[in-house]
């Protein structure tokens, strides 16, 4: 699933592709708004994203289906 984070005062959001579910995503922030901590995201290739929960201004869920592209599609 592609995953673009919105961080508070900063102008580039973050994206990234992660095996995690939608639900299971807006659950951890959740958790984490509620608990004044962390919030972390594992990308596909185990790159650890941690950002701050109070400065999370949004998620931006893509679908879960990936395409492929170039010659490889055909």
């Amino acid at each position: 699933m592609e995953v673009r984070i919105g961080v508070s005062d900063v102008a580039r959001e973050v994206t990234l592709r992660t095996e995690s579910s939608a639900d299971d995503l807006i659950e951890k922030l959740s958790r984490a708004v509620a608990d004044n901590t962390l919030f972390e995201v594992v990308d596909l290739q185990g790159r650890r994203v941690v950002v701050p929960a109070a400065k999370v201004a949004y998620l931006d869920l893509g679908s879960s289906d990936v395409r492929a592209v170039g010659f490889g599609a055909v």
